[in-house]
């Protein structure tokens, strides 16, 4: 059989063979660029012989911890309270270079523990086995959350043998990530993992748009933008990092609930922001054993040039390296052989990067077996590494021809079920000392909130809420305004509020720390206080900040001003848009919390005496508010814009920027061809009086712009444009349908397209004004029974989707979800009946899979 795969490889490569893998581009020639004398041998090398491969920055060594046959296949891990490993075993990934037996239930969670206090695990208990490529847990709530594709289940040991014995089901929907290119083929490499628990208190994942929360007795969820691909991080202030394999750091600056509360307002900045930009890598030895190492751009010298599998970022928050690497991002490249260490700097609020040594990684291997996909801080200060240990690493539906060959040629394939995991420990400094957290008592877990160790931090603020014990109220409310150290006050007032116990003395004491990263925490925490009775008492204190310089604060301040929605909130941000419409962040996050209020935020701002003069960013942030209106397209609201805009007292620079915003709505061609989206026209009833001005103003900056935005504008027998075709109105069978779909809608829908029907950022794509909505429905018949994978172009924008099927609700059902779509939010879509979902559910009956919008496109 080897013989056999090695003469078809032959045959590929010299063009006599048309076969191909799934990884393949069509017409690429795949010629390797490394000669094969120059490949050094791949033999498996024994745990001791691996740590002799390894090539380390001065001052550092690297440990064992564990490795077969005490564990197998690693690809997390996670320590408990007292120390004990945590390790998630993908047992069936890629048994071959065919993928045969992922499906088998072979995967496992161990726990392993050092029993002699050496530093190296000796024993091993099988938490749970018999899993199908598990990928992710979450210790949490006396139990684990294990992922399990497509299940999240929670398990608990009921008698304390490390053994699981009871699960609840929490979600049906976990790491069932479809690769866009392939539909619904289920990869591992594009599936939900990470569940960190993060400083809110929310359990968070890599590639996949819901968060997770226990809470009054209850597992809560919550939509959330899509972050990465594999493995999640946070630094200290709880910003959560994340990369994908060709783009190896990622960080949201802002918390993202913020960027999705004014759906008019899309892309909003501070989300999925590169600090580094440099993807350069510099491997120990020559890796030609990489999925495109036939493109020349991939290779230095035969070398990996540039990520390639980036994965499992890490921030350094331990206490054992020296001062200078708290902070630091350190990224997995398991494909070539190698931990990069990034050095990060915050100035102004924003987040820069750079790669801390030239030439040359914090750690590299010349074992070409040595496959770090995963890192975590540990609790006794040293940086932990999860080594897969293996030939194969790419998955099948990715693999190439070229790759394949690599393989065989080379002996990769085999053996698998190995693995490694190692600590790198800094060798001017003692390890810190092994946790006992799950014996200590409330004001003991209080007091770890000041360690200088992250994964201290992070296990009793945890523990505290979980146990919500009240004995731990008072020292939490005193350490949230005395520490010293403000990271530990910032962990007790995220405690108090994961307690539900934080109160509006505690957070007046805070807005008056010294330290900015503090009072920023304060002023956001203050939000559900500015909602109720104590508003009057808090929201003066609030708006104090405004004499704080710091950017942090501003941020945060732009953020929660939005939600306090009050005049003197409303005149704050104001100013706070006069003072810092220069910074991006800053300009955006007054946009997403002006919904609905964009108008008169407008009004505020063009009679300000202040900004008669041009302010530099203010003439975007007023673009960006006159578009959300257009987006919104009441008729009364763009009206009354359309008055201040040709307003005598509103200043030239304020008409045009007004008029640009306006104008951004209007869809662009795309070479040179017309937008195939129709522009979302405001419908008057007869032509505006102040439109009409603004046509007859002489100034050709203006002629320009309103000729620009003229498609936006409608009214019957408007000049040049036809009418629009007459919409017969619903018989009263249509509108009990539309009613039903209504109800519909808003019990399956509205989660993720939300009411409004402009979709979630990072989540799902808008519905209003689609091209799918608003075309055949012989497509949005076939999506809603089906489903819909992979990459698909709404409004001219891509999004990556996995959207279920509903071909569960019965013909009447799905033709009232079409009709209220299709007639809602303006739409003039002809309704859909139940018998034209009949004959598409017979015409489509055998098919099992999503489908793709490749497939879509070919419907008529």
């Amino acid at each position: 059989m080897e013989m056999l795969i090695r003469l078809l490889l032959l045959c590929v490569f010299s063009g006599g063979l048309a076969f191909a893998q799934q990884g393949d581009k069509p017409g690429e020639v795949q010629k390797p660029l490394v000669p094969k004398e120059l490949i050094p041998p791949s033999p498996v090398l024994s745990p001791e012989q691996a740590l002799k491969s390894f090539k380390l920055a001065p001052g550092f060594r690297i440990e064992l911890v564990a490795a077969e046959p005490l564990v197998h296949d690693p690809v997390a891990i996670q320590f408990d309270a007292d120390g004990r490993l945590w390790v998630v075993e993908m047992r069936g990934y890629m048994p071959d270079a065919d993928g045969r037996g992922e499906s088998e239930k072979v995967g496992s969670i161990a726990v392993l523990e050092d029993t002699d206090g050496d530093g190296r695990m000796d024993k091993r208990t099988t938490f749970l086995d018999q899993l199908v490529m598990p990928r992710a847990i979450s210790l949490v709530h006396k139990g684990v959350l294990i992922s399990e594709p497509p299940k999240l289940w929670f398990w608990r040991d009921t008698n304390g043998d490390f053994i699981a014995d009871e699960k609840e089901e929490i979600a049906k929907d976990y790491a069932t990530q479809a690769d866009p290119a392939l539909g619904p083929k289920a990869s591992p490499e594009h599936a939900s993992n990470g569940l960190m628990w993060a400083l809110d208190n929310w359990i968070y994942s890599a590639n996949h748009t819901t968060r997770f929360r226990y809470f009054d007795g209850e597992w809560k969820r919550e939509p959330t933008t899509f972050r990465g691909q594999w493995g999640i991080s946070q630094d200290d202030f709880g910003r959560l990092v994340f990369n994908s394999n060709s783009d190896q750091l990622r960080i949201d600056l802002v918390p993202s609930a913020y960027l999705t509360r004014n759906p008019y307002f899309r892309g909003a900045a501070g989300l999925n922001v590169d600090p580094v930009k440099d993807q350069r890598t510099y491997p120990a030895r020559v890796t030609p054993g990489i999925n495109r190492g036939y493109q020349a751009p991939m290779l230095r010298d035969g070398k990996l040039a540039k990520f390639t599998a980036a994965c499992g970022p890490v921030i350094y928050r331990g206490d054992q390296f020296p001062p200078e690497f708290r902070g630091n991002a350190f990224v997995c490249e398991p494909s070539g052989n190698l931990i990069k260490r990034n050095i990060l700097t915050e100035r102004d609020g924003i987040v820069s990067a750079k790669q801390a040594y030239a030439d040359t990684e914090f750690l590299a291997s010349t074992d070409e077996r040595f496959r770090p996909v995963n890192a975590g801080n540990g609790p006794d200060g040293a940086l932990y590494i999860v080594d897969m240990y293996r030939g194969i690493l790419q998955h099948r539906i990715f693999l190439t021809t070229y790759l394949r060959q690599q393989i065989v040629d080379r002996g990769l394939e085999k053996p698998v079920g190995l693995g490694r995991i190692y600590r790198i420990v800094y060798a001017g400094k003692a390890l810190g000392p092994k946790p006992q957290l799950s014996r200590a008592g409330p004001e003991e877990l209080v007091q770890h909130l000041s360690h200088p160790n992250g994964w201290w931090r992070d296990t009793a603020q945890r523990l505290l809420v979980e146990r919500n014990s009240a004995a731990s109220l008072e020292p939490l409310k005193k350490l949230a305004t005395t520490a010293k150290n403000p990271l530990a006050s910032i962990h007790a007032l995220w405690t108090l509020d994961g307690l539900g116990q934080l109160d509006t003395a505690t957070v007046k004491t805070a807005l008056a720390n010294p330290n900015t990263k503090v009072r920023a925490t304060a002023i956001r925490l203050s939000e559900p206080f500015l909602k109720s009775d104590a508003k009057e008492e808090l929201l003066p204190l609030v708006l104090k900040q405004l004499e704080a310089p710091q950017a942090d604060v501003q941020l945060q301040l732009a953020f929660t001003l939005g939600e306090a929605k009050d005049p003197q909130a409303e005149k704050a941000l104001g100013a706070i848009a006069l003072k810092y419409a220069t910074n991006v962040y800053l300009r955006d996050a007054i946009v997403t919390g002006l919904f609905q209020r964009e108008l008169e935020f407008i009004d505020l701002l063009v009679h300000d005496k202040k900004a008669a003069n041009k302010v530099a960013g203010l003439d975007t942030l007023l673009s960006n508010l006159a578009r959300c209106l257009t987006t919104e397209a009441r008729t009364n609201r763009v009206e009354r814009l359309l008055e201040i805009i040709g307003a005598p007292a509103t200043a030239s620079w304020q008409r045009l920027a007004l008029l640009d915003g306006i104008a951004a709505n209007v869809p662009k061609s795309t070479k040179g061809k017309p937008s195939v989206v129709r522009p979302r026209v405001v419908r008057f009833a007869s032509e505006p009086p102040a439109w009409a001005a603004l046509l007859r103003n002489k100034e050709k900056s203006v002629v320009e712009r309103v000729a620009k935005a003229s498609p936006l504008i409608y009214w019957p027998g408007k000049p040049g444009v036809p009418p629009e075709p007459e919409v017969k109105p619903l018989t009263a069978p249509q509108q009990a349908q539309f009613e039903t779909g209504r109800m519909l809608y808003e019990a399956t829908c509205a989660a993720c397209h939300q009411p409004h029907g402009f979709g979630l950022d990072g989540l799902a794509p808008p519905l209003v004004d689609s091209e799918w909505v608003l075309g055949t429905e012989q497509r949005s018949a076939r999506i809603i029974l089906h489903g819909l994978s992979g990459r698909i172009t709404v409004k001219g924008q891509k999004y990556d989707l996995d959207m279920p099927a509903f071909g569960s609700f019965d013909d009447e059902q799905l033709a009232a979800l079409l009709t209220y779509i299709r007639r809602e939010w303006g739409h003039t879509g002809n309704p859909v009946s139940a018998a034209t979902i009949q004959k598409i559910r017979a015409a489509t009956s055998k098919r099992e899979n999503q489908w793709t919008e490749a497939e879509l496109l070919k419907v008529k």
